[in-house]
């Protein structure tokens, strides 16, 4: 009557300890993660801040640049445009 006991006894030992050795490993790892993840956010957060004043300083060159353009194309030129003579054509009748 006790070896039965004794080995269902020892087979809900091993389920239980097989959920709680694997529990244990994925919080392991779950927590090594997390610091490997942990440790690479301040590189991380200086390279967006870098590439973002990268952006923001090429948007603001080519605004600068079409502001330019704009303004360039209102004034228009100082004085009248020279007129282009009429280029001689040749005709039949100097024959």
């Amino acid at each position: 009557m006790e070896r039965p006991l004794i080995a269902v006894l020892l087979l809900v030992g091993l389920i239980i300890g097989i959920g709680l050795g694997s529990s244990y490993t994925r919080a392991r790892r779950g927590w090594t993660d997390y610091q490997a993840a942990k440790k690479t956010v301040p590189g991380a957060r200086r390279t967006a801040w870098l590439l973002i004043r990268v952006v923001t300083t090429k948007v603001g060159v080519i605004a600068l640049l079409l502001v330019g353009a704009v303004a360039y194309a209102a004034v228009g030129s100082d004085g009248e445009p020279e007129r282009a003579d009429p280029s001689p054509s040749a005709t039949t009748a100097n024959r």
